[in-house]
């Protein structure tokens, strides 16, 4: 339930802390008053698409924040924790930001929110049926989606979407193969000859920097002999080499140090040299071992370098990378090898047209209960709200084919009088029929709805004396199950609201603003006069207030 709402410099509201109460809440005001601008703040806090123009004029920034009771709300519950909001004793505050620039944040509980999280929190709490509600009516696809919220079957409408594209895929697949074999033989054949061309490199494809290395070693062998034989008879072979001079000047050192033990420290670093040089010689010749000239693997490491360099020119790619060139031929050619199964690709076609069809069929059982149900719940309302002998029925008209919307189309046929043959709402309907047809809709699918809050914004238009009172009656009704919000023109709707909050215009500064207030009893009375007489009120129509108050 919504339970405070807070507007800071939106749009001609400078601010406004408004608290809400259980049961039918209606707003009244004059014609351009703004009575729109609380519904419309009250979106944004819910995710609707902000821009610049909506802060106040000479504020940097607007905002707004929506304080909602969300006890007995399990699955919102569970979605504020799953999505890492934790529920704050069983409230939920979302709050909106705009800058005058138009950069807009949002916050769910104080912490940051995409707006697409707001709008999925917004599902949980309210439905707002706006004053052209009944313009969409006329829509086909409105209607359709109508009859599927009645029914519960959103989730199966959407399923048979899924499956209609996903047979409609399996179904190109088969037609491009059917139709463009050819080009794929010739594709194929490409494919298989520098698969050819690559796994004839064998394991080598994937040893590049390896085969570099040892190129380079076999083709400086000579080089690399040589130096190892200079440095090892410089080292330790010749007769000047360094490890005798090393051992000739250690035992010098080892002779003054008799004399003066502060040597030791040399004498140790100078042993360590005459070890690691040993050590290094060692490593040499061992190195010069295992060199050998080997011109037949030279040559061999030059055709497969010069075979791999060919390849990547070809390709167009660094050598590097030919191993991986050859997994994405393979994996090419698979592809190409299982469009081409012409068997796989029927047999994969007719599992999804029956896959789509099984789930079409359970579309269609519960659109015509729903729709049994929705027109006889329809057509009471329309009775009551004075279109006596008035039906509205829903046809179920088969396609010819397949849609993605399943296997018929939904039309809302109506009858707005006894005797006359029910007719395209779009033809039969005049504007005030229209507008309480489409309120029985609205209410029908709050019924059934599972939000708790319900906003009707002026869908009373074009209605007035008795009708205007069954439309008042059936609103008050609603709001004894649900949390109704109504903004509305009409005393006879007014006058049943539990809660009365007024919009009107003033102006200070050279600003103008709208101001949105709690009406006490007095005060109400005043305001419905106001709706019955006009700019002059008298006695009378303060009388007439009181009593339908009263009533």
């Amino acid at each position: 339930m919504l339970a405070h709402l807070s507007i800071r410099n939106y749009l001609l509201v400078e601010s406004v802390e408004l608290d809400f109460a259980p049961g039918l809440t209606v707003l009244t005001g004059e014609t351009g008053a703004g009575k729109s601008i609380l519904i419309d703040a009250l979106a944004l806090a819910l995710g609707d698409r902000a821009e610049g123009g909506v802060v106040r004029s000479g504020a940097a920034r607007a905002e707004i924040a929506a304080e909602f009771v969300i006890e007995g709300q399990p699955a919102l519950v569970r979605w504020l924790d799953e999505a890492g909001f934790a529920a704050d004793d069983g409230m939920l505050i979302l709050r909106r930001v705009i800058e005058a620039g138009g950069r807009s944040r949002a916050f769910i509980n104080g912490s940051a929110a995409p707006l697409a999280q707001l709008k999925e929190a917004a599902e949980f709490l309210l439905d707002i049926h706006g004053q052209h509600a009944h313009h969409a009516l006329l829509r086909p696809q409105t209607q359709r989606e109508v009859l599927d919220a009645y029914a519960g079957a959103q989730a199966t409408a959407a399923a048979v979407a899924t499956a209609w594209h996903a047979w409609q895929s399996a179904r190109q697949r088969r037609l491009d193969a059917e139709s463009s074999g050819q080009a794929r033989q010739i594709e194929r054949e490409g494919l298989q000859l520098a698969v050819e061309e690559l796994r004839a490199l064998g394991d080598n494809l994937a040893r590049w920097d390896e085969i570099q290395t040892e190129h380079a070693r076999l083709s400086h062998v000579t080089t690399l002999i040589e130096g190892s034989q200079a440095l090892i008879a410089g080292l330790d072979e010749d007769e000047s080499a360094v490890s005798s001079r090393l051992g000739e000047l250690g035992a010098r050192l080892d002779a003054m140090q008799t004399v003066d033990g502060s040597l030791q420290e040399v004498a140790t670093l100078l042993h360590s040299a005459s070890a690691d040089l040993a050590e290094a010689v060692h490593a040499l010749r061992r190195y010069s071992n295992h060199l050998n000239l080997d011109p037949e693997r030279l040559d061999e490491l030059d055709r497969l370098l010069s075979d791999m360099h060919r390849l990547a020119r070809k390709h167009r790619v660094q050598p590097d990378a030919l191993a991986g060139l050859l997994e994405q031929f393979q994996a090419r050619l698979a592809a190409l090898d299982a469009s081409d199964d012409l068997d796989a690709l029927q047999a994969s076609e007719a599992a999804a047209i029956a896959h789509y069809q099984q789930a079409a069929q359970q579309l269609s059982a519960q659109r015509s209960k729903a729709a049994l149900a929705l027109a006889k719940q329809v057509t009471a309302a329309m009775h009551e709200l004075a279109l006596a002998g008035g039906r509205l029925d829903i046809q179920l008209q088969p396609v010819s084919e397949p849609r993605a919307h399943g296997l018929e189309d939904v039309g809302f046929l109506v009858a707005s009088h006894t005797g006359l043959p029910p007719g395209l709402l779009a033809r039969v309907a005049s504007g005030g029929e229209l507008s309480r047809i489409s309120l029985a809709i609205q209410t029908a699918l709050s019924g059934v709805a599972g939000v708790p809050t319900l906003i009707f914004d002026e869908v009373d238009v074009g209605i007035g004396g008795s009708v205007a009172e069954a439309v008042g009656r059936r609103l008050a009704r609603l709001g004894e199950t649900r949390q109704v919000l109504v903004i509305t023109h009409l005393p006879q709707v007014a006058a049943r609201g539990t809660q009365h909050l007024r919009v009107a215009k003033q102006a200070s500064g050279g600003f103008v603003s709208s101001n949105i207030e709690l009406l006490d009893a007095d005060a109400r009375v005043e305001e419905l006069a106001r709706m019955l007489g006009g700019i002059k009120i008298t006695a009378t129509t303060r009388q007439h207030a009181a009593e339908m108050l009263a009533g």
